[in-house]
C-alpha cells in the first residue's frame, strides 16, 4: 500500500453523540481543533450515531485536501420506526443497523456513507467488528472490499475491531492494507502483540485505538472504566502502579498511554475520540510530549508492560 498515515488520528464516535450529546457546533469545533493541531487522519463509521458522524465529519471537512479518511462497513442503515438509539449513541433517528457483510451489502454501505460524507470515494474502507460474521467476512467482504480497491473506490481496505485473533487472520490470508486495533496494545493489555508482529512482518499498517481502555488511562490519577465496565480493582491497581513509575519519569499517564502503542513498528497512527475542542487540544499537546526510554526500560523491568516496543 502507497497511502502514508498521519500519526496521529481524531476519532468520530463522540462526535456521533457517543453516550452523551454533542451539539452541531462542538462537533465542528472539535474538527476544526484538529486540523488547527495539524491532525490529519479523521476515523468515522456508519455505526456512529447512525450516520451523525460521518454526516458532520464530511461537512467539517468539506473544501479541505491532504487528509486521510477512514470509515467502515458491516452495518447497512435502513428505516424503521422512529425512536432513540439502543447501542450507546444519544441520537435518535428512524434508522436502523443491520449486520449485512456480503459482497452486496458492503457495496452498499460504502456508498452510502460516502453520500453521507458528501465524498466520490474514500481513503481506507474497514470491514468492521465481524466479530459473529468471521467467515463471511473472509469469503465475501474482503473479496467486495478488494474489487472496490481495484476500482479506486478506496484506497486502502482493511479490519477495524476490539480483538486480535480475527484481524490476525485477515493478515495471513488476505491482502488488506491495514488493521484499526481498539484497547487490545495499551499499557494495560498488549493482548494483540502477535497480531502486531505479523503486521510487522507482513508490512500490514496497524491503528491503534481505545489507547485509553475506555477510561482508565484517561486521567493523571487512574479510575473510571476498563473497556466501558468498571474496572476492577486489580486492573486500578495496576494502573496506578504504572502512574507512579510515569511520575518518577516527569510523564503522565494518559501523556504514557499516548506514546507507548507508537514504539511499535507495525503501528503508524494512534486515533484519539475527541467530543470538544479543548478534549482536542488536550490529547495532541500530550501527543506532542516526548516520553523518556528510561521510562519503558522501568517499566518493563517491573512487569508492568512487555518489553517488545522499539
Amino acid at each position: 500500500m502507497t497511502l502514508a498515515l498521519p500519526r496521529l488520528g481524531f476519532g468520530g464516535a463522540p462526535i456521533g453523540n457517543l453516550f452523551t450529546p454533542v451539539s452541531d457546533e462542538e462537533a465542528r469545533a472539535a474538527v476544526e481543533a484538529a486540523w488547527q493541531a495539524g491532525v490529519r487522519l479523521f476515523d468515522t463509521a456508519p455505526h456512529y450515531g447512525l450516520g451523525l458522524s460521518e454526516r458532520r465529519l464530511g461537512a467539517a471537512l468539506a473544501g479541505r485536501a491532504g487528509y486521510v479518511l477512514s470509515t467502515k462497513v458491516g452495518r447497512l442503515l435502513e428505516r424503521g420506526e422512529a425512536g432513540p438509539d439502543t447501542e450507546g449513541f444519544a441520537v435518535t433517528s428512524d434508522l436502523r443497523r443491520r449486520w449485512d457483510f456480503s459482497a452486496d451489502g458492503v457495496r452498499r454501505s460504502l456508498d452510502d456513507s460516502l453520500g453521507r460524507l458528501g465524498l466520490p470515494s474514500i481513503d481506507v474502507a474497514l470491514i468492521h467488528d465481524p466479530d459473529d460474521h468471521a467467515e463471511q467476512a473472509l469469503s465475501e467482504a474482503y473479496p467486495a472490499l478488494a474489487a472496490l480497491r481495484d476500482e479506486g473506490a478506496a484506497r486502502a481496505i482493511g479490519l477495524g475491531m476490539n480483538q486480535w485473533r480475527l484481524p490476525l487472520r485477515f493478515v495471513q490470508e488476505t491482502d488488506i492494507d491495514v488493521v484499526m486495533l481498539a484497547g487490545r496494545y495499551t499499557l494495560l493489555d498488549q493482548s494483540g502483540l502477535p497480531l502486531l508482529e505479523e503486521c510487522a512482518a507482513r508490512g500490514v499498517q496497524m491503528i491503534a485505538a481505545g489507547v485509553f481502555n475506555s477510561g482508565l488511562l484517561a486521567t493523571d490519577e487512574p479510575g473510571g472504566t476498563f473497556d466501558y465496565a468498571p474496572a476492577s480493582a486489580e486492573l486500578v491497581d495496576r494502573a496506578r502502579k504504572i502512574a507512579a513509575v510515569c511520575g518518577r519519569h516527569g510523564v503522565t499517564l494518559p501523556q504514557a498511554a499516548i506514546a507507548f502503542p507508537l514504539r511499535h513498528p507495525a503501528v503508524s497512527s494512534i486515533v484519539l475520540g475527541s467530543r470538544t475542542a479543548d478534549e482536542v487540544r488536550r490529547n495532541t499537546a500530550l501527543a506532542a510530549q516526548p516520553a523518556p526510554e528510561e521510562l519503558w526500560a522501568e517499566l518493563a523491568s517491573e512487569g508492568l508492560v512487555r518489553a517488545s516496543t522499539g
